[in-house]
């Protein structure tokens, strides 16, 4: 299946793929709510300002090869947990 869409930029990136470790199984272009991703090795960010950073793609990878990057905004606002 062939794909033609015009990658959008954008300020923020949301996902970022680990390039050693994705196997290009696209699990996570499949799980995306949002369908920001294209299929590929690595999957194709193609509308990152789309991401409402759902972590779906992350739980989704086999592999552990993706990053997800909360907004500052959003960051600032977690809490640390501390182990004992």
């Amino acid at each position: 299946m062939e794909f033609n869409f015009e990658k959008q930029s954008c300020s923020v990136k949301p996902i970022t793929f680990d390039e050693d470790k994705c196997i290009g199984c696209n699990r996570c272009v499949n799980i995306c709510q949002c369908d920001i991703l294209m299929p590929g090795k690595p999957p194709i960010v193609a509308y990152p300002g789309e991401c409402y950073y759902c972590g779906s793609c992350v739980m989704v990878c086999p592999k552990d090869a993706i990053h997800l990057e909360h907004p500052l905004m959003n960051r600032a606002k977690f809490v640390p947990v501390k182990g004992e």
